[in-house]
């Protein structure tokens, strides 16, 4: 089938090639997660979803990364109870989606970008970082020592570290990226829809029983805790401001 392509957003292309919808962050160089790309997101996942003839769903970035995460701007005290609500309507919708997800990964993945990545069935990364999304699940797909590692220091690893320690399920070099991505989607496209469907389903139940408690409760540490210390509002005012930021510990 001719490949469809859907013009009404500005900050994701969608582009649908059945069984198969290509989801493209567009806000280069970065491609930064603002909250126009959070909003447009959520719809398209919701119409995606509505699609029978999709199985499915690929995300990637324009250009040569896939995010560098979510706008800081957005992380201010009049704009962050906002931006966490919609983004992770993105990660529940992602999350709850009867499609299987796949995170083609190269350059810069990072903050709320990984977190995109981390929720999607099969990451497949070339090079990636490591957070509400990412404290609630990372450490069920890479263990607790290797999650506290990651979101602790904020280091960068590489897309052969990733796959090493189960956050990727493989790294491969950019040129066989498009190949990687070919090979799973043809072994998706031979399976039933309605089996995949179910068993993710089975795959993911355990799990869905902690992970809107576990992200609820993530979410409001945020908030309230967080985002109400000096040094976050330092953290952010210091990146806007491009300088290095003076810690107060409280």
């Amino acid at each position: 089938m001719a490949t469809q392509a859907s013009t009404k957003f500005s900050r994701v292309t969608l582009r649908y090639h059945p069984p198969v919808a290509h989801v493209s962050l567009q806000h280069p160089p970065l491609n930064v997660i603002d909250i126009a790309m959070m909003e447009e997101l959520a719809e398209a996942l919701v119409e995606i979803e509505a699609r029978p003839d999709v199985v499915v769903i690929v995300f990637a970035g324009s250009g040569k990364n896939f995010s560098a995460g979510v706008d800081v701007a957005a992380h201010t005290p009049d704009k962050v109870d906002a931006m966490l609500a919609k983004f992770h309507a993105v990660i529940h919708l992602l999350v709850s989606s009867k499609k299987v997800s796949i995170a083609a990964v190269q350059g810069i993945c990072l903050g709320g970008g990984a977190e995109l990545a981390l929720v999607c069935d099969l990451p497949e990364i070339k090079l990636g970082c490591y957070p509400p999304v990412a404290a609630t699940t990372l450490a069920a797909v890479v263990g607790q020592k290797h999650a506290a590692d990651l979101i602790l220091t904020g280091r960068s690893i590489t897309g052969v570290e990733a796959a090493n320690i189960g956050l990727a399920n493989r790294a491969v070099s950019s040129e066989q990226v498009a190949s990687v991505l070919q090979e799973s989607i043809e072994h998706l496209r031979k399976l039933s829809p309605a089996a995949l469907a179910v068993t993710k389903k089975a795959i993911y139940a355990w799990d869905s029983i902690h992970f809107d408690k576990g992200l609820a409760r993530a979410e409001k540490i945020y908030l309230d805790d967080l985002m109400r210390t000096e040094d976050a509002q330092e953290g952010i005012n210091a990146f806007l401001q491009k300088r290095e930021p003076h810690w107060k510990g409280k």
